[in-house]
């Protein structure tokens, strides 16, 4: 039993937090939570995760992730092809339109900056092909969202004109994911004597960041989240089905074009999450009056990193 939860430590934790905060009466840790936010506390723990990447990543993994074309094209199907098709045929449920709209944004975001890279990382996978992924797949949705987002509220009879700030999705790559990491391999290959830093168990100390970001971006969305009240249950199975089809997908293209193992795990992951930055932006930037929309943003972010943390573990198992 002991060697069970150890083994699921990291999603254990995960879930404590979400009723940790969610049932704190007196708000304390939500409020904790909140002054992080406000104080930058989300760009400095994904600044930190991956410098920590770098330090993780081994120089033959660069070459080879940047050389894996397959994969890369196959992870970046699932999120610009595949994603909208599976939020697409999830609409055709008699849902209302701020959820519709809610999970269309989710469906047309690219990757997300930190835990994907992590999770693959845990799995036993290539992390630099899961950066390669991020960095291509975040440019590409510069261009991407506002066509793909476009066509899918038109099924709606809703169609708005987007236009994205392409300026800063670049320097937000460049400052939290380019930059860092760079020092991580810099310092890894100038700093650290061969196999030093094996002691340090960085992998985990990376995992225990990613918790402090679900902390953070809970303790944020507490209050949307209880007063949607029953909505909140239905949006977790939504967007729960809606992760469980990229996997499916995911899973299905690895088998098909027969990826080994250290090359899957980047695209299982890559192709599945979403970053919960850029959707925030989208949503009140363009939808603010369908608050509802962002619950659905918020909910699908922390259901697909429970659902990845555990399955990141029982892959690398």
């Amino acid at each position: 039993m002991i060697q069970k939860i150890k083994k699921q430590w990291f999603l254990l934790s995960l879930i404590s937090i979400f009723v940790v905060v969610i049932l704190d009466a007196s708000n304390s840790l939500a409020k904790i939570g909140i002054v992080l936010k406000d104080n930058h506390g989300p760009g400095i723990l994904i600044f930190l995760i991956f410098i920590i990447s770098g330090l993780l990543i081994e120089s033959d993994q660069i070459g080879a992730g940047i050389k894996d074309v397959k994969s890369t094209l196959l992870a970046l199907t699932v999120i610009v092809l595949f994603s909208p098709i599976a939020a697409g045929l999830l609409c055709l449920l008699p849902l209302e339109t701020g959820v519709v709209i809610g999970l269309f944004i989710v469906a047309v975001m690219p990757t997300t900056l930190s835990s994907g890279i992590v999770m693959t990382g845990i799995a036993g996978g290539n992390m630099a092909h899961a950066l390669f992924v991020t960095i291509l797949s975040n440019f590409v949705s510069i261009f991407s969202i506002p066509v793909i987002l476009s066509i899918l509220l038109s099924f709606q009879n809703m169609e708005k004109e987007l236009v994205i700030d392409q300026g800063a999705i670049t320097t937000k790559l460049f400052l939290l994911v380019l930059f860092p990491l760079l020092i991580g391999i810099w310092a890894k290959a100038k700093i650290f004597k061969e196999n030093y830093l094996e002691k340090f168990k960085l992998q985990v100390i990376n995992q225990w960041m990613i918790i402090g970001i679900v902390f953070i971006s809970l303790s944020g969305a507490k209050q949307t989240l209880l007063g949607e009240g029953a909505a909140f249950f239905y949006i977790v199975l939504l967007v729960s089905a809606f992760h469980l089809m990229l996997l499916g997908v995911s899973f299905l293209l690895v088998k098909f074009f027969d990826i080994k193992k250290g090359c899957r795990e980047s695209i299982i992951f890559m192709g599945s999450q979403k970053t919960l930055a850029l959707a925030v932006v989208i949503q009140v930037s363009y939808f603010g009056e369908f608050g509802i929309a962002l619950l659905v943003c918020v909910i699908h972010h922390i259901v697909h990193l429970m659902m990845d943390g555990y399955l990141s573990v029982k892959m690398n198992q």
